[in-house]
């Protein structure tokens, strides 16, 4: 199911990369471009993310780039 009508974002994608370390809207935007057109689906990814733990917060919450930091680590 599309999350994202402007760049046809799926739900699974949006999944993997929050899998993958994307703990906000922000990032998951950065990460695919969902969230950054008309802004209607930005809810329905911040329901998708949910409030749970998120290993990367702390570098997210001092505005680091979450998604550089785990192509680093790879």
């Amino acid at each position: 199911m599309f999350v994202c009508s402007c760049f046809g974002i799926t739900e699974q994608q949006v999944k993997k990369h929050a899998e993958d370390g994307a703990c906000t809207p922000r990032q998951i935007a950065s990460a695919c471009k969902a969230g950054t057109d008309c802004g209607s689906c930005v809810r329905r990814i911040q329901a998708l993310l949910g409030r749970g733990e998120c290993p990367r917060r702390e570098l997210a919450d001092q505005g680091k780039p979450v998604l550089a930091a785990l192509d680093e680590a790879a």
